[in-house]
């Protein structure tokens, strides 16, 4: 089997692994107890905070634990929200090609009184922080953009997006859960409020992420019950999954720069193998991607059919996000990008890992060559 859906989840690390296995049966205390098993659980509790807000140039109290990605967009533009509607900013900018967690949120907020602006995505797929600065208002009490697309993978100017949003005295939060363990992160320098990750995108547990807000925003409680993370976020902490997720984001941190050049090479060498196949159209910027991601449309061609019988031929890929699997509707990314309906169906998504090798890739080139060959000539024998 060769696996390319890493943006969809990863492997969990062996590194993860071994610091996870302790608090199943040794460090089994709560965090939140007094006597000292729960004083134990919480020192590696802190601990896992420390490695965290180290690998994002942030302090310790700014990392709030949570169930992953979704809940900390959600607590996220809900935090913005409420400071801002307590100033009367009651407009948000986000983009059109945003995780649905946070779309839906938004459409949620709309309802609430809110007003939403969802700027166009160039083709490239890269929002400018020009368009940013364009759609503040007066009544702008957040920016939300995603620091790299989780279909095709490209990388947005959050630094600079950072800055005009400082400049304008406007909240910036990013969706980082493409970026976490893959693209260096700096809270600080980048100008960052609010941030989003999630454990299982960089090798750690799934069912763990966290929540960054910078120091003197608090944010908003999603579930109520007891004073766990400083009374923001109730519930026993998973400490196993925390200190696993700690591990797995300084290991992946710490790899960055040999893990990019190592991907870099394949991607490149993925993209031109498939752009040598009739009416395909790389999505997304070539150059400012995450080093593991190749989106491809196939024109006249059902994206699922050929996933399907890739399946077959034993490699692991997809249409888009996970979250959106199931669904007969087009991609929005690719809509948002310009694309038509039929070539966003006809869509291929491939995200390697460091693992996979030379003629793993050259397998999946040619693979691909042939199953859309073989269904373009089904398609016409049909018609």
């Amino acid at each position: 089997m060769i696996y390319a859906d890493n943006a969809a989840t990863t492997k969990l690390s062996d590194t993860a692994l071994e610091a996870m296995l302790p608090c199943f049966q040794e460090y089994y205390g709560n965090p939140s107890s007094v006597y000292a098993a729960g004083q134990n659980a919480k020192r590696l509790l802190e601990n896992a905070r420390r490695q965290i807000a180290a690998c994002l140039g942030a302090e310790a109290r700014e990392i709030i634990f949570t169930s992953g990605g979704s809940e900390s967009d959600n607590q996220a533009l809900r935090t913005a929200a409420a400071i801002g509607a307590a100033s009367g900013k009651k407009h948000i900018i986000s983009t059109a090609f945003e995780h649905h967690a946070i779309l839906r949120t938004l459409d949620t907020l709309a309802q609430e009184g809110f007003r939403i602006t969802l700027l166009d995505v160039p083709e490239n797929g890269i929002i400018s922080a020009e368009q940013i600065e364009a759609a503040i208002r007066p009544d702008t009490a957040l920016v939300s953009v995603m620091y790299a697309n989780n279909e095709i993978g490209t990388i947005q100017p959050i630094a600079e997006i950072g800055a005009v949003c400082r400049k304008r005295g406007v909240l910036f939060h990013t969706d980082a859960v493409q970026a976490a363990g893959h693209l260096p992160i700096d809270v600080r320098m980048q100008q960052i409020d609010l941030l989003s990750l999630s454990a299982h995108k960089f090798h750690g547990p799934k069912g763990t992420g966290i929540l960054y807000a910078k120091k003197g925003l608090r944010p908003a409680r999603l579930i109520c019950g007891g004073g766990q993370e400083r009374g923001v976020r109730a519930g026993t902490e998973n400490l196993p999954a925390i200190v696993g997720m700690a591990a797995a984001l300084t290991e992946s941190a710490n790899k960055i720069s040999d893990d990019t050049a190592i991907l870099t090479r394949r991607r490149d060498r993925l993209i031109a193998g498939l752009r040598q196949i009739p009416d395909s159209v790389l999505n997304g910027d070539q150059e400012r991607r995450l080093p593991s991601n190749v989106n491809f449309s196939f024109d006249g061609i059902e994206g699922e059919t050929l996933l399907i019988l890739l399946s077959a031929a034993g490699i692991c890929a997809s249409s888009g996000s996970a979250c959106a699997s199931g669904s007969t509707e087009p991609s929005h990314v690719l809509r948002a990008i310009g694309r038509s309906t039929p070539l966003a169906h006809g869509s291929l998504r491939l995200t390697i890992g460091t693992d996979i090798t030379d003629n793993e890739i050259e397998y999946i080139i040619r693979t691909v060559t042939e199953t859309v060959a073989k269904l373009r000539k089904t398609s016409r024998r049909l018609v």
